[in-house]
């Protein structure tokens, strides 16, 4: 039987480590009993991951990297929900690991992830109601956002596309642009 490579085999750690912090937490988990799961050694998995912060930094890094990419083309006065549109999609596509987090809220401080949102949704505020926005309008923008991230998680069973077009009529009506 060939061996697996190691881009398979730090995505089935990945995978099982993802699977196991989702229903137990992350500090619950130990590396033993991820690489258990994958059947590897300790040592095994020490050779992709350096730490369980670097294990866990590499199940959140893809999020952060798409919603960067996402956020990216946007300048201020951009179609609202264009902008919405791809932060939704990106939310929906890593949806098993913001409801890990929303369910492990430790994660956001082992990787400091606090600090990225932070920092999207600020731009996000700045995209959508300009560079001095009003308490109200910050708080609109505010909530579509995390409404909208919320949906990708609490709604797992309807249809992407479905889900899709009603978060973004909802966010687009809370924040009075259509």
């Amino acid at each position: 039987m060939p061996r697996p490579r190691t881009t398979e085999t730090a995505d089935r750690i990945r995978a099982a480590a993802l699977e196991l912090i989702a229903s137990k937490g992350v500090h619950q988990v130990s590396l033993r009993e991820i690489a258990d799961r994958v059947g590897i050694t300790k040592p095994a998995l020490y050779y992709h991951f350096a730490s369980r912060e670097d294990l866990v930094r590499s199940l959140v890094q893809p999020l952060i990297d798409d919603v960067e990419a996402a956020l990216a083309p946007f300048t201020a006065g951009a179609d609202p929900r264009a902008l919405l549109g791809a932060y939704f999609d990106v939310m929906y596509r890593h949806r098993d690991i913001t409801a890990t987090i929303l369910r492990d809220p430790s994660i956001l401080a082992l990787v400091d992830l606090a600090t990225a949102v932070g920092d999207w949704r600020r731009r996000m505020v700045i995209l959508l109601a300009g560079p001095e926005p009003t308490l109200p309008q910050a708080a609109r923008v505010q909530m579509a956002i995390g409404g909208l991230g919320d949906c990708t998680v609490v709604m797992p069973d309807a249809p992407a596309a479905d889900l899709r077009e009603a978060v973004l009529d909802a966010a687009c009506d809370l924040l009075s642009f259509r």
